[in-house]
């Protein structure tokens, strides 16, 4: 089973990209985040042309998350179970926005997250994406799913250690890198899911994220924040991983590339 994870930074105006893209990464599951769809105009028949069934979760404007697969979804479970509880009313609301999707995939339980950005340390933003983090861990520990083949994969807004960042030094006191956000990261390992990527890569630094800014795609100054967790179960079975820079080139690229990651067998 091939998985990916692709930001597409609006997919009204990358579409043909990711049409293109998958008529030859040959995947099975491919979560996306930042779609910008409302869910009715979702493009739901020329992902259908290509022989996948689709499944979505947005809002319009902003947001939107999506599971595009060939080997089937079932159980779909839009955002978390009672996202406004026991927080205020900003926060609540950022709990409530189109950011979490999950569905069973060929026996694969899988959720296509985007975690709020955080903006900046001092910014109420940070601190709902904090507990926007817990209550994703929250999710995942129910029903021991941490013992079973699933994985959480999506652009996360944190770069995991600084291996993942062209320059730690410069990034002292930002979000995407802040020990909080991290820790919030650790707690998810605790609860059974672990970095795929990683797992093939210990040391290397390659990075999935890189700023419009002129040159910051070719001179490689980007970071590691759209990530594959997965359970014991998924990373025994972990074969190959990339992530497609080839997707990040051309005309109107999206500042993310595509996560492939290869896993031996099925789970059905």
């Amino acid at each position: 089973m091939r998985i990916a994870t692709w930001n597409v930074n609006s997919l009204k105006a990358r579409l043909p990209r990711v049409e293109e893209w998958l008529g030859y990464a040959d995947v099975d599951v491919l979560v996306l985040q930042e779609t910008k769809f409302a869910d009715g105009a979702f493009p739901s028949l020329a992902f259908h042309a290509l022989g996948y069934e689709s499944v979505h979760f947005g809002q319009g404007q902003w947001n939107g998350v999506a599971i595009v697969s060939r080997v089937g979804i079932d159980d779909v479970q839009r955002g978390f179970l009672s996202p406004g509880e026991g927080v205020d009313d900003y926060t609540a609301g950022v709990l409530g926005e189109a950011r979490a999707l999950t569905a069973t995939c060929g026996g694969l339980r899988v959720t296509s997250v985007y975690v709020p950005n955080g903006r900046s340390l001092d910014d109420p933003h940070y601190q709902a994406k904090l507990v926007w983090l817990d209550r994703l861990c929250a999710e995942h520990r129910r029903d021991g799913e941490g013992r079973r083949p699933a994985v959480i994969m999506g652009d996360f807004n944190i770069a995991p250690d600084d291996r993942d960042v062209v320059s730690p030094a410069a990034l002292v006191n930002s979000t995407h890198v802040s020990a909080a956000e991290r820790t919030k990261l650790s707690d998810l390992r605790a609860a059974g899911f672990d970095d795929a990527f990683r797992l093939l890569y210990p040391q290397d630094r390659l990075y999935t994220y890189w700023d419009y800014r002129a040159g910051d795609f070719h001179q490689h100054r980007g970071m590691r924040i759209d990530l594959v967790l997965a359970t014991a179960p998924v990373l025994a079975r972990v074969q190959w991983a990339i992530v497609d820079r080839n997707a990040r080139k051309g005309k109107l690229p999206s500042d993310h590339a595509p996560v492939v990651v290869d896993l031996a067998g099925s789970f059905t």
